[in-house]
């Protein structure tokens, strides 16, 4: 039952991808961009994290 609905997610979800691609290109480009910008933030405060603990802790 639950692989069911998974993949009826995911199925909705690349219906609606591909919805947006095709209604709205500008859009969806700005979609991807938030996303990567997301994904490029969230590395970078990873490896502050990480410089952080190397430095043992200190500031």
């Amino acid at each position: 039952m639950a692989v069911n609905a998974k993949k009826i997610a995911v199925y909705v979800l690349v219906v609606f991808a591909l919805y947006v691609i095709i209604t709205d290109p500008a859009k969806a480009a700005d979609y991807v961009q938030i996303g990567f910008e997301g994904i490029s933030d969230a590395a970078k405060a990873i490896g502050d994290f990480m410089t952080w603990v190397a430095h043992g802790g200190k500031n």
